[in-house]
């Protein structure tokens, strides 16, 4: 209405051949469109700013998969609109309680069918696998590629070379529960070893040192990990399969993050690596960018950009 009588005061000012005071007609329509450009603009900033939500993504920051996950789901999803946060946990157990109760939002790097087994069972309902993102997932025992014996079977008989210590990493880990329980007793492990609790930094501070004055060491680990690549390192066999068969890596998320995030929960479950792109991803995120975690994810999209844009487009 204001626009109206500002418009009728300016013809009659026409009329009288003067020009009307105050009565910028023109102006009117042009700073709508301005208002206009201004709200999409802000519009705009808001979904970059996280509008579409925050999701908040638990990890164990020394299980380096985990970790590559989650810096590569914190660059996507910030670029589609989404906030988001990565809480860093010292343990499975309150990790996956994070998720049952809903604190967190997603493990992008839970492996549930074996190692994880016990926590999916315990949690149950308040859980949902998106689905896995890499195939053939193992735990093992490892030694230096120079160390002279090649099976579990031989631990129990030379316990000595090892100092009768079994190097373990998380003392909640799936890792340290089946090795504990499953490969101790299957290989007569109980009297001769101890499984020593650690942490995964620990363990490998303790592995690097031992490589490297050429001492014998029996350590936790598992596939794919990129320890591999930085030490000549061997898995000792295991005849019985008492680590376990291969699993897989998967996304597991609160029960209800799909109806939550429906479009998040879609992306995830069609997301899969190849043993090379999830070699190369961890390598870009925790050793060539270390102090910048999401500059190797971003690195890692730039090369795989096609991978990315079939999942969200």
């Amino acid at each position: 209405m204001l626009g109206l009588t500002l418009a009728a005061c300016g013809e009659d000012a026409g009329d009288n051949g003067e020009e009307p005071e105050d009565a910028d007609v023109e102006d009117t329509d042009t700073d709508t469109e301005d208002d206009d450009a201004d709200e999409a603009d802000a519009d705009d900033d808001a979904e970059a700013a996280g509008d579409g939500g925050t999701v908040t993504l638990g990890i164990i920051p020394s299980w380096t998969d985990g970790l590559s996950m989650a810096y590569l789901w914190q660059a996507i999803l910030e670029d589609e609109g989404y906030e988001v946060e990565i809480e860093e946990i010292n343990d499975a157990a309150p990790l996956y309680t994070g998720v049952a109760n809903g604190d967190l939002h997603v493990y992008p790097s839970a492996w549930p069918e074996v190692t994880h087994a016990d926590y999916m069972e315990q949690y149950g309902d308040d859980l949902e696998d998106l689905g896995a993102y890499y195939e053939g997932a193992v735990l093992t025992l490892a030694v230096p590629e120079y160390t002279e014996i090649d099976s579990l079977e031989e631990l129990a008989d030379n316990a000595d070379m090892f100092g009768g210590r079994v190097v373990g990493i998380e003392p909640g880990s799936g890792h340290m529960g089946v090795t504990a329980d499953s490969v101790f007793p299957e290989y007569g492990l109980d009297e001769e070893f101890t499984l020593a609790d650690s942490s995964t930094a620990a363990m490998l501070t303790e592995l690097d040192s031992a490589i490297a004055a050429e001492e014998d060491i029996v350590v936790t680990l598992w596939r794919p990990f990129w320890a591999y690549g930085e030490w000549d390192l061997k898995d000792l066999e295991d005849p019985a399969q008492a680590l376990g068969e291969p699993e897989t890596l998967n996304f597991i998320a609160n029960s209800e993050f799909s109806s939550e995030f429906p479009e998040v929960a879609e992306w995830m479950g069609e997301f899969q690596l190849t043993d090379d792109e999830y070699a190369e991803l961890e390598d870009l995120v925790v050793n060539e960018y270390e102090d910048d975690p999401e500059a190797g994810a971003r690195a890692w999209w730039e090369n795989n950009s096609e991978l990315i844009e079939d999942i969200i487009n």
